[in-house]
């Protein structure tokens, strides 16, 4: 079966769905590796590097006859419609804001395979791209933060004085927040964090951050995932933070429901609280941010007694780092594909449970109840 790896054309993107490695393990189940000419040019994977793996690299990918597909961005309604039918893909799809996308691989009998719908068992861990990146997104965020900050992260005790370590508030301790608490520990910032999950507290206190208990009572949502707290909640947790974000010198908010708007944490009262030359890094502003005001691929100054906030909304956070984002996300790819592989042959399995959480599309259909039931209101 043939195989086919994309060159992205959403811009700003840099990562690439396979890598050397991953060629030689799909081609090892005796799949054909046809590789894109420059697909993997922006995350250091050389069309050479490609060759010798064993994929044929050609200028164009030939759409029409490929028997699989592998991207990293979800795929455009044309693009959706130059594939044969019943042929597969595998990669981003972004299903919640993508409904025209969804309808185009439904409609040309596509079975898909959306990333983000891989279940959260421990099965599947190794496919779990969400959890790649987050951890590539959260490392990337305390960089940003810190070439941004005008003083230093650690302590310093020298003959000229003392230089305190700058104090960094984590908001969402998922894998991102969890990376972003450890990234900031080793750079020497003293680090605190918050997660409405209170069994998240053990987590933080192994990745060197204290966590902060606010008097909230909101249960763990499906998944993993934190529920999104009701306007009430929402707003006397805001109340709670506002004390903890005026003390920090970095805050980075990382919180973030798949498929839904990122939930309002920070107001611009809150950053307005905070001391001039601080630092708001929000992971969370491409899916409406978790501080008011931001904007995606954006840096803002909000004036404050003083001077002024430096508020980042971070895009394209993993695709920042394409080199190891591309190798974590190929390998996810690769080991959900080859879950799917037997004798050369991809044929998905329904009755297991991965591969049946994971298709978004299949023989006509929308398989993902919710982007079906979406798709059914917009009707």
């Amino acid at each position: 079966m043939q195989v086919g790896v994309r060159r992205e054309q959403c811009a700003g993107e840099r990562r690439v769905a396979a890598t050397p490695e991953t060629v030689q393990q799909l081609t090892a189940l005796g799949l054909q590796l046809v590789v894109e000419g420059g697909a993997g040019t922006a995350a250091g994977y050389s069309d050479e590097a490609f060759a010798a793996a064993g994929a044929t690299v050609v200028p164009e990918l030939p759409y029409e006859r490929l028997d699989v597909l592998l991207h990293v961005r979800p795929l455009t309604p044309e693009t959706a419609a130059r594939l044969r039918t019943g042929s597969i893909t595998v990669g981003f799809g972004s299903p919640a804001s993508e409904l025209p996308a969804v309808r185009a691989l439904a409609d040309a009998g596509v079975t898909s395979f959306a990333l983000e719908l891989v279940p959260r068992i421990s099965r599947a861990q190794s496919m779990d791209a969400l959890s790649s990146q987050s951890l590539v997104s959260g490392y990337r965020a305390v960089l940003e933060a810190a070439l941004r900050y005008p003083r230093f992260f650690p302590l310093y005790m020298t003959a000229a004085g003392t230089i305190p370590p700058a104090r960094v508030l984590v908001l969402g301790a998922g894998v991102a927040g969890l990376q972003a608490i450890g990234t900031a520990k080793r750079l020497g910032a003293r680090v605190s964090a918050n997660d409405i999950r209170t069994a998240s507290a053990d987590e933080v206190a192994s990745m060197g951050g204290t966590f902060i208990r606010l008097d909230l009572d909101a249960p763990e949502g499906t998944g993993g995932y934190a529920r999104e707290l009701g306007e009430d909640r929402a707003k006397r947790q805001r109340a709670l933070l506002a004390p903890h974000v005026a003390a920090a010198d970095v805050l980075i908010t990382t919180a973030a429901i798949p498929g839904r708007a990122a939930p309002l944490l920070v107001t611009l009262d809150m950053v307005a609280g905070m001391r001039a030359g601080s630092v708001v890094v929000d992971l969370a502003a491409e899916s409406g941010g978790n501080v008011e005001g931001v904007k995606a691929g954006q840096d803002l100054q909000i004036a404050v007694a003083g001077g002024f906030v430096t508020l980042v909304g971070l895009r394209d956070a993993a695709s920042a780092m394409p080199s190891d984002a591309s190798r974590l996300f190929a390998k996810n790819v690769a080991n959900l594909l080859a879950l799917m592989t037997a004798d050369g042959e991809v044929s998905p399995d329904f009755d297991d449970d991965v591969v049946a959480g994971a298709c978004l599309t299949h023989a006509g259909t929308v398989r993902h109840a919710a982007t079906a039931s979406a798709m059914e209101a917009l009707k």
